[in-house]
């Protein structure tokens, strides 16, 4: 695989870092883009013992005109693989569910991968190459209680890239939407301790009534799993997958 420059929002930690750590082994350049600039540069610095290299960057993917500065503010550095990872959980019946919070996890997870694309689909278009890769969910396809704003966003990920395929038709551009089932990340972890308050259960059966039971695998997905997916999405092979949900979910979905 030609070596790329690889975007990757929310790349400082749980799967962006993850993802970030596979792609530098594989030699590409690593942006890592956080909204904590001293997270994202420790990031990369760890990066520095691979073949790749890596750099980084701090940017609010909910502010329009940051986003709109970032080709100008990479230099010479052209995007050729944006991941649209940076994302946030808060786990409430809706009744209860802060206002400000839900609209929160929408600009994050929603708008902000828009105005992203936004940014750098011109260059991928002068280029004749670019890869857009939302990092989705399990929850881009089912749904689950008190998880509203998530997965309203998680589903929206899905017509977005759909109809960003649909106008990138004419180069070599795609978009797709990876959606993993639970990945054991800290956002996870965090979310378990807030389902068991919800749902009046142990996080032990948490992880296992709620997390893995849809799973005929009954295990959480790996990092590497979605890092590998990633590869192969990038690689001419795949230059036809555009628009598409690829779901990784141990047979959750099956049933």
């Amino acid at each position: 695989m030609n070596k790329r420059t690889v975007f990757i929002t929310g790349g400082a930690s749980g799967i962006g870092f993850g993802i970030a750590e596979a792609m530098a082994k594989q030699g590409h350049h690593v942006i890592i883009a956080d909204i904590n600039e001293q997270a994202a540069q420790e990031a990369a610095a760890k990066l520095a013992q691979f073949d790749g290299s890596a750099s980084a960057i701090a940017v609010d993917v909910c502010d329009a005109e940051q986003v709109a500065m970032l080709p100008e503010a990479l230099g010479v550095l052209s995007v050729d693989v944006l991941i649209n990872n940076a994302g946030i959980q808060h786990v409430a019946k809706l009744e209860d569910f802060p206002p400000q919070k839900w609209q929160q996890l929408i600009n994050i997870m929603l708008v902000g991968p828009a105005l992203l694309t936004q940014a750098f689909l011109p260059a991928m278009r002068a280029q004749n190459f670019g890869r857009i890769i939302n990092v989705g969910s399990i929850h881009s396809v089912v749904a689950s209680p008190y998880k509203s704003a998530y997965v309203a966003a998680k589903h929206g990920l899905l017509g977005f890239s759909k109809t960003v395929a649909l106008e990138t038709g004419d180069c070599d551009v795609t978009i797709n939407t990876l959606c993993p089932a639970y990945v054991k990340t800290p956002l996870v972890e965090q979310q378990i301790a807030a389902q068991a308050k919800e749902n009046n259960l142990t996080e032990e059966d948490v992880v296992n009534k709620i997390m893995l039971e849809p799973m005929p695998k009954k295990q959480f997905i790996s990092v590497e799993e979605l890092a590998d997916t990633a590869a192969f999405l990038m690689s001419n092979s795949a230059r036809n997958i555009t628009g598409q949900t690829m779901i990784l979910d141990g047979g959750w979905t099956a049933r």
